[in-house]
């Protein structure tokens, strides 16, 4: 086996603000502890939890990198105690609570995916991050079933696209927001079936027209804030409104007479502070409904862009415009 090097190059968040922060610096490189393995990154995802990172809003958990990057791809170099799924050789993918963005790489073994054959490294960078958090919240959280109405808000960001393929895949009806008449016809490749330019419709109507009044099954929120009131409008009878994000605003007002009128679920979840165990079997449940839809071609990992790992600044730039899909550092 090749001796590791004792440094690596990383990319280091130097004070907060915008990309320009990001800074390429030289640390030691990590050393794999029980059930974890050391991964030589091939290719690594950028996610807006990385942006809110780098603002200084969302600070590593205690114990795990400072370095931002919550998921990446490439080949176990080293294998601590217990950590015996995926030996020194394998190309996995893996979810992270930090790190990824950086030559050298830890991850817990539960939360490691094999790469199916056929799949590149800078395809399976873009897979963990969206693909957990969306088979956790849409389907585990909010339940939803073959023939249910669904509304994502955000159908063209890493997420979104997971959400409508994913969604569609097992039989849900899928209407998706975005900002632009480009981004929506994009939600309607993916599989939607009303997709809402959020900048010239309020989705609440549209919604209550494109189902007859009834309302939606399942919401996935990234924005919170006033959004929260027309999700809640919009839900039909039993509906389960999910949020993991809050770009608006995380304090709001609701109505609980509605929600007591109608039986609603209000949920929410954020995967980085949630145990290993709560991890590897999500991990799992993906490996096991998710990766075969990949294989046979029914979902597609939706690539933007890609960056040289030193230009991670220019990813972060990237990630603010008007992208679809997953943007990728590669090492």
């Amino acid at each position: 086996m090749t001796a590791l090097p004792e440094t690596m190059t990383a990319i280091a968040i130097v004070g907060k603000g915008g990309p320009e922060v990001l800074q390429p610096t030289t640390i030691p490189v990590p050393q794999p502890e029980h059930g974890q393995v050391l991964i030589k990154v091939a290719a690594a995802g950028v996610n807006r939890p990385d942006v809110v990172q780098r603002l200084g809003l969302y600070p590593a958990p205690k114990g795990h990198s400072e370095i931002p990057g919550l998921e990446v791809s490439g080949t176990v170099v080293a294998t601590g105690p217990e950590a015996r799924r995926f030996p020194v050789g394998s190309k996995v993918m893996a979810l992270v609570n930090g790190g990824g963005y950086a030559e050298y790489c830890l991850a817990d073994g539960g939360s490691c995916l094999p790469v199916p054959d056929g799949m590149s490294m800078i395809e399976a960078a873009a897979v963990p991050e969206g693909f957990f958090t969306v088979w956790h919240n849409v389907f585990e959280r909010g339940g939803l079933k073959p023939g249910e109405w669904f509304l994502v808000h955000g159908g063209t960001s890493g997420i979104g696209v997971a959400a409508i393929q994913l969604a569609t895949a097992f039989g849900a009806k899928v209407i998706a927001t975005a900002g632009s008449p480009e981004k929506c016809a994009a939600c309607l490749e993916l599989g939607a079936v009303r997709a809402v330019d959020y900048k010239a419709e309020d989705f609440a109507e549209v919604v209550k027209a494109e189902t007859g009044g009834r309302g939606v099954d399942v919401i996935l929120d990234i924005v919170g804030g006033d959004y929260v009131e027309r999700n809640i409008r919009s839900l039909a009878d039993d509906g389960r409104l999910v949020n993991i994000a809050f770009q608006a605003g995380s304090k709001v007002t609701i109505d609980m007479m509605r929600i007591m009128l109608k039986r609603l679920t209000v949920t929410g979840s954020t995967l980085r502070i949630r145990s290993n165990e709560v991890k590897a079997a999500i991990a799992r449940a993906v490996e096991d409904k998710v990766l075969p839809l990949i294989g046979a071609g029914r979902v597609r990992v939706i690539l933007d862009a890609t960056f040289p790992l030193q230009e991670a600044a220019a990813a972060h730039v990237r990630l603010d415009a008007a992208h679809v899909g997953k943007i990728v550092l590669t090492v």
